[in-house]
């Protein structure tokens, strides 16, 4: 018996029927089935939010069976969001008019109110932008898309009323970016236009921030601790400060010196790193970053510093937690010596910076000669501090806490350098928060990067990769970026002066393995790594030749002149290099199918615009709100649930079933049967080999495949790519062979370590013979939104029937 008063029930009725209107999967007897669950879920009087929240909760609960209630869900969401920020329930040419009316009023209220730039009123014709406005890009969004946008990206007045709806939030960011531009309002036009159509999408502090009175827009900041009590507090400020305002720190502690050094002003001896990182640890996990999200920090540490067993310790959960890091990232900082010696079954020498000064400006040749004349320095007693270990033993060590912790991730100092076009600035000491930045930084210069994506899969036309229109993309999206650097406002003077010096930017990519999935390539093939090398040549191309191409219109970058770009070296040209130094080959294919030729001509003539154009961050939250595969990751899984600071939600491969659904496969039957190999349909012999081959999950596709793909990418790229490396084992040897093999293919750097819970119930296996056997899906390691992953299988999800569930598998602190 229904517990609803015709009100209620008509209201649930009219909600619903808007929203489903033009979905033809969704069925009468559906709305019935719907309505009836609705109606149990909400009590008689219930309030306008409260059926909201019971019709959202039914849906969401049910993604699962029916897909297409993700985007029912969505527009249920929009319903209400409309009626909050508008004040009325509004249909049709009324909310059309409602829409561009309210972004123009909030524009003024938000200048009115010191929450935007007033610029954004003194230089837009705000009645033509309102009319430019598309509300039916709104349908871009699916459910969780608009949660995401909802609880931390639509602007917001200081007591929490929202004042954007969603191609406002667009158009703001557009004008945000165009302010200075010549023509403010063409140029808002078409930034807008990449955005809304999930063409393009900067980074998360350039979405929080974009055209407010403090545009705080870059992503990430790399730093260098120096060794001195002042220097090392000033640091901590410094960390504070770059956190405050959202951005992601990766800090190099190489400089301080190790436990037992002796410090001559006080005559007493150092207590090392450890404890300093301990106090770097509790500033990130005190700072609320916009308010938004937790503080989030990587700490880097050569190999070679004495404090490095130690170091490798932070993230273990036993032991004295005064030497543990639990909210903090550690990296380790790796020279090619380390592992020519690792495999040479070779010792390593363990030093003091304080000692060996200049070991850390070194690179290459010119770093093992340096760190052989100190071996000989040690073995003479001209140094104090040293300790010789095992190399191989060090390794096996550092992969060891990577399996148990998720850290510390493994980074590569020289091909970060090589590859290098500001070798002529200074040595890179550590990447960045999400090891894709690759910037040169010192005591005095705080290194920033300033990141944003464009999305393959919305540019996939009748089966393959519509490159004109990428074209069009890239040139945009490289404009936008570049403005970045002058509207930026800056936390510190350091990184200010070193952002106007070199102007890098890192245009990165998101969406590879849905775009690959909708011409029917799967990852775990060669025309796949043919498509990663190929389609990130295509964006390279454009990308340097849109900077040297604004280099003519606006100047060249300060630093330009002596850089790699000044001496006719571009990112391809570096593997050569990397080769040379190294004496062995690195097994990727580089050939160029482009026209660089007239590439090297432009930034002869004109030059560099950006120190940097390329870096792959890991896109977790912007991918989220396109709807999209991260990243060039692969996808999760074909059915799971993601757990982030806006709640748990239902993910599934619309993709799989819609293949499905046209071979009528897709029923419940086969829906309970994907579930209980928790998104794997690898064991399911009733759906063809090529869907089961095009729709693997992440653990199902061979780890060193995956390094492939990224090695090929990264033959282009002038940063780094950050690479999840998802291993599906508990095998050390097998991990050994997949670290060796991301530094045989001359890979910059690497990011979380992913693995499978050990301790769950085991269900389903995979053709990766050598992997063995696989559990329910899991990730190793803390998300940096402050929550907790878990081993628990299946976990009550609040109505989502037991799915396994994953934390959200990456990294928001950047993207």
């Amino acid at each position: 018996m229904s517990h609803q008063t015709p009100t209620q029930t008509d209201r649930i009725a009219s909600i619903l029927d808007r929203a489903t209107d033009g979905e033809p999967t969704v069925t009468e007897s559906d709305r019935t089935a719907l309505r009836r669950a609705i109606d149990e879920n909400c009590y008689a009087g219930a309030d306008r939010a409260e059926v909201y929240e019971a019709i959202l909760g039914t849906l969401s609960a049910r993604i699962e069976a029916k897909p297409a209630y993700k985007r029912v869900a969505a527009r249920v969401f929009r319903q209400r969001y409309y009626h909050e920020v508008i004040g009325e329930d509004l249909t049709g040419t009324e909310l059309d008019r409602a829409y561009r009316t309210i972004f123009r009023e909030n524009i003024e209220r938000g200048v009115a109110t010191d929450l935007l730039d007033t610029r954004l009123v003194d230089r837009f014709d705000l009645d033509a932008l309102a009319e430019y406005l598309a509300p039916e890009r709104d349908e871009h969004f699916e459910y969780l898309a608009m949660e995401t946008l909802y609880q931390r990206y639509f602007l917001r007045t200081n007591d929490g009323e929202h004042l954007e709806l969603p191609q406002a939030f667009w158009m703001r960011v557009a004008m945000g970016l165009a302010v200075e531009e010549d023509d403010p309002n063409a140029r808002a036009k078409e930034f807008y236009d990449v955005l809304s159509k999930l063409e393009f999408t900067p980074s998360t502090p350039t979405l929080f921030h974009s055209g407010t009175t403090h545009p705080q827009l870059s992503s990430c900041y790399l730093t260098t601790v120096p060794d001195d009590l002042e220097g090392i507090f000033d640091a901590y400020k410094h960390h504070a400060q770059l956190s405050k305002w959202s951005g992601g720190l990766g800090n190099d502690w190489t400089p301080l010196r190790a436990e037992g050094a002796l410090i001559e002003s006080t005559g007493v001896e150092s207590t090392g790193v450890v404890p300093f990182l301990r106090i770097s640890n509790d500033v990130t996990a005190a700072i609320n970053r916009s308010g938004k999200r937790r503080g989030a920090a990587c700490a880097y540490l050569a190999i070679w510093h004495l404090d490095f067993p130690a170091f490798v310790d932070l993230k273990r959960a036993t032991g004295d937690e005064r030497r543990r890091t639990p909210d903090m990232n550690t990296a380790a900082w790796i020279p090619d010596l380390f592992m020519e010696r690792v495999q040479a079954g070779e010792s390593w020498t363990l030093f003091s910076p304080d000692e060996v000064g200049d070991l850390h400006e070194a690179t290459g040749e010119a770093f093992a000669e340096k760190y052989r004349e100190y071996e000989q320095a040690a073995e003479n007693g001209d140094i104090e501090n040293f300790e010789t270990v095992e190399a191989a033993e060090l390794w096996r060590t550092l992969l060891t806490r990577l399996f148990e912790t998720g850290h510390p991730w493994v980074t590569f100092k020289d091909p970060c350098n090589i590859g290098s076009p500001q070798d002529h600035e200074g040595t890179i000491r550590s990447s960045n928060l999400c090891t894709e930045i690759t910037l040169n930084t010192s005591t005095d210069e705080h290194a920033v990067c300033n990141l944003g994506s464009v999305n393959f899969a919305t540019h996939m036309r009748d089966g393959e990769l519509d490159r004109d229109y990428l074209e069009d993309t890239v040139e945009t999206a490289m404009r936008m970026l570049d403005n970045v650097v002058d509207l930026c406002f800056y936390p510190t003077e350091e990184a200010e002066d070193s952002n106007m010096r070199h102007r890098p930017v890192g245009l990165g990519t998101m969406g590879f393995h849905e775009a690959l999935m909708e011409i029917g390539v799967p990852m775990n093939s060669n025309e796949a790594v043919e498509k990663a090398n190929r389609w990130q040549e295509f964006v390279a191309y454009h990308a340097i030749r849109t900077s040297s191409e604004l280099a003519g219109e606006r100047g060249a970058y300060p630093s330009f002149e002596g850089s790699k770009w000044d001496r006719d070296i571009l990112p391809q040209d570096t593997v050569d290099l990397l080769e040379e130094e190294r004496g062995r080959e690195i097994p990727t294919e580089r050939t160029e199918t482009l026209e660089w030729d007239a590439v090297r001509k432009s930034i002869a003539e004109h030059g560099m615009r950006n120190s940097n154009t390329m870096a792959i961050a890991p896109t977790a939250t912007v991918s989220t709100i396109n709807g999209t595969t991260a990243s060039i990751e692969p996808q999760y899984s074909n059915l799971y649930v993601k757990s982030n600071m806006s709640g748990d939600f239902t993910i599934v491969n619309d993709h799989l079933v819609a293949d499905l659904r046209e071979r009528d496969l897709w029923d419940d039957e086969m829906r309970d049967r994907i579930k209980y190999h928790d998104g794997s349909i690898q064991e399911i012999e009733a759906i063809p080999e090529d869907l089961r081959e095009l729709y693997r999950g992440a653990f199902e596709i061979d780890p060193r495949h995956q390094l492939r793909l990224t090695a090929h990418r990264q033959t282009w790229i002038d940063q780094s790519v950050s690479h999840n490396v998802f291993f599906p084992s508990t095998d050390g040897t097998l991990l050994d062979d997949i670290y060796t093999t991301a530094w045989e293919l001359g890979l910059k750097t690497t990011y979380y370590l992913r693995t499978l819970g050990a301790s769950q119930v085991e269900k389903s296996t995979l053709d990766l013979s050598e992997y063995g056997k696989t559990q329910h899906r899991d990730a190793s390691g803390d998300p940096e939104d402050g929550t907790t992953r878990s081993n628990e299988t299946d976990r009550d999800q609040g109505g989502h029937s037991d799915l396994a569930s994953v934390e959200d598998p990456t990294c928001d602190a950047c993207q």
